[in-house]
């Protein structure tokens, strides 16, 4: 048996299930079927490429089910998936091919340009069109493979499936090294812990190339045998209207999608009764959104995770999604915690510390990178996320934020997440971020950069909302009003962008 070969289990088990609804298409894929399309992929990899056990493939594309079919593919062959943010630029992507060393790239049509920049910057045996552009593409070599029985290659836990790239916000991308223990663990957490079911319907409208496409609902929702919906990208007004459709029952997003989603026009009318709950997850949710879509009667979760240690790692009921509005929730089953000062001690209930997290759905470190492995995963096994939390005396955790985010003035710990969520509420603020700055008195100040609801408010109606909120050295010493937050694709503010901007202008003068 190939572990964490999760397809080729569910086609085993409910083959005539419909595992794929294909949204640009239309086209509806059985389990059975979507298996054998990745046995056909990986016969290709191994039978007509030539790649041996652990050689690497990447993958340049944007959502579609020949980027399915490669994923798992992987297991299958025996080999290690690489997908690639189709976001970044030619020279970032090569960073990547030369870390991970993969002999293929396969790549769509829309990334065509990208790829003849990448073939003057780095070297792969194989560039393999996904799509009929060039001589030699995917169709062509399906025509090749060769007669006969296929066996599948024989993996065990710690082998890798695949190496998943982290955004870089904080330096040079790290490739994440996933094992098919991870992929397993993450589907059985997610499964138990949400209680997915076997009838649930989910879309996916963010990227596969990152770990929240493929593992908060895909791998999931495969395990227990539902259906997923898949965008090639995300467009609003076509995900109200295919929820509505398809009459999906769980959906993950990111609270910037969920802003726009909510902001669609199509909101206030599309048939929402299908929808069990929505869950957010890559960024702190801010309690407005909750709130909105609670108004038209649903279920709103905020979840918890991180590429290294699996994107569900904490649940929670129905119930206490309302009850404890804000919070992600205790940890998933198998997921242990812990929350430490700098000292490594613990903290107690209702402080502030960095978040640790041990179980079998923890990655095995960075590929080609043993220093930032030892750093981030201690000998016990913890993972050090660098985010702190709060722990109440129930269980349920928060994020207070990155612990290098985290503004120390004057001594005092600042957590900028706690001033974000005050600063949302106000109405006439649309979104925030607050990042910290050197400063002559107190080592570092708090600024707050504020994208307005409309015309911005004077900065001294923030203040003073916020000094009824909070205490006094927790309120930023400047708002700044900007047009937008620069985010990755995943939603993520990219704060060092903001610090440098200010700092730039403050020389500027």
């Amino acid at each position: 048996m190939t572990f964490g070969d999760v397809l080729g289990e569910r086609a085993r088990l409910t083959p005539e299930r419909t595992a794929l609804v294909h949204v640009p298409t239309g086209e509806r894929f059985s389990y059975a079927a979507l298996d054998a399309r990745a046995v056909r992929a990986a016969r290709v990899l191994r039978e007509v490429l030539g790649l041996a056990v652990d050689d690497r493939f990447a993958v340049l594309t944007d959502n579609r089910v020949e980027l399915l079919d490669l994923f798992f593919a992987a297991p299958k062959a025996g080999l290690i998936a690489v997908p690639l943010g189709t976001r970044l630029t030619p020279h970032e992507i090569a960073g990547i091919l030369a870390d991970a060393a993969p002999r293929v790239l396969f790549y769509g049509a829309e990334h065509a340009e990208t790829v003849r920049a990448l073939k003057e910057l780095a070297h792969v045996d194989h560039w393999i069109a996904i799509d009929r552009t060039d001589p030699t593409d995917l169709s062509d070599l399906f025509q090749r493979i060769p007669a006969g029985p296929w066996t599948p290659a024989v993996r065990g836990p710690e082998d890798l499936h695949c190496l998943l790239y982290t955004s870089g916000t904080t330096g040079k991308p790290k490739g994440v090294m996933i094992p098919h223990r991870q992929v397993v663990w993450n589907g059985y957490n997610t499964v138990i812990g949400w209680q997915l079911r076997d009838d649930d319907v989910s879309p996916i409208f963010t990227p596969l190339y990152h770990a929240g496409g493929v593992f908060a609902f895909l791998v999931p929702i495969f395990t227990i045998g539902g259906t997923i919906v898949l965008h090639r990208a995300f467009d609003a007004a076509e995900v109200w209207r295919t929820i509505a459709a398809e009459r999906c029952t769980v959906v993950l997003g990111v609270p910037t999608i969920y802003k726009m989603l909510l902001e669609s026009p199509e909101f206030p009318v599309t048939d929402l009764s299908s929808i069990r709950w929505l869950i957010s997850g890559g960024a702190p949710l801010p309690l407005y959104l909750i709130e909105a879509y609670q108004q038209r009667g649903l279920i709103f979760k905020q979840g918890y995770g991180l590429t290294e240690v699996g994107v569900n790692c904490f649940a929670m009921t129905v119930e206490e999604s309302v009850a404890h509005a804000g919070s992600i929730g205790k940890p998933m089953p198998y997921t242990e915690t812990r929350l430490i000062d700098e000292d490594g001690a613990e903290v107690a209930h209702g402080e502030v510390g960095e978040l640790l997290l041990r179980g079998p759905h923890v990655s095995r470190g960075y590929w080609n990178n043993p220093e930032a492995t030892a750093v981030a995963l201690d000998p016990d096994g913890w993972f050090h996320t660098g985010d702190l939390a709060r722990r109440d005396a129930e269980g349920f955790h928060t994020i207070a934020g990155r612990k290098k985010d985290m503004i120390i003035s004057g001594g005092v710990n600042v957590y900028p997440a706690e001033i974000e969520g005050e600063l949302l509420l106000h109405p006439a603020v649309r979104d925030a971020a607050v990042v910290g700055v050197p400063h002559p008195t107190w080592g570092e100040a708090g600024v707050a950069f504020v994208v307005a609801q409309g015309d911005p408010p004077a900065a001294a109606e923030l203040t003073d909302f916020l000094a009824g909120r909070l205490a006094k050295y927790k309120i930023p010493r400047e708002i700044v009003f900007v047009d937008a937050l620069p985010r990755t694709a995943y939603g993520k503010v990219v704060k060092g962008e903001l610090r440098q901007r200010y700092l730039d202008d403050l020389r500027k003068g």
